[in-house]
């Protein structure tokens, strides 16, 4: 079968590889990933996605999407796996509200209870206009990080 993206490591690059190989420098995925790059090199091995996930006991899959990596973003991209600049989620609350609502819970609790719970908590902070709308969830979250 022909592939979508073909691997062609330059001098350097092998030269690199190798050397994370055999001194096994970085996190074991950076290992793993050298060693899938330099076997998936069309001037070099070429061996197929199959042979390589069996060598390497990982799946066809994340060989086809390192080899798609290192097309589409690049050697140092593929190799050193670069962190997200942003969560894939943004953090509901942040700041003020959440020292807000920590202030709260410190609090005493309403009349007829003992302790503060979620969902009283969650009901709490929305009556205080502290945010529009918030789970007790949410809440569980940003207190949990204060403990």
């Amino acid at each position: 079968m022909r592939k979508l993206y073909v691997v062609r490591l330059t001098k350097p690059e092998r030269v690199e590889l190798q050397s994370v190989v055999k001194k096994l420098t970085g996190t074991g995925q950076k290992v793993r990933r050298a060693q899938i790059l330099l076997k998936a090199d069309a001037d070099g091995p070429n061996w197929t996605d199959e042979r390589i996930a069996e060598a390497y006991s990982c799946r066809t899959r994340t060989v086809e999407r390192l080899r798609q990596r290192f097309v589409e973003q690049g050697f140092d991209e593929v190799l050193n796996r670069v962190e997200r600049k942003q969560p894939p989620v943004e953090k509901l609350l942040t700041g003020d509200p959440e020292a807000r609502i920590i202030a709260t819970r410190l609090g005493p609790p309403p009349k007829g209870y003992n302790n503060w719970t979620l969902r009283l908590l969650a009901r709490k902070v929305v009556e205080l206009e502290i945010v529009d709308s918030v789970s007790y969830e949410t809440v569980r979250r940003t207190l949990k990080k204060m403990a």
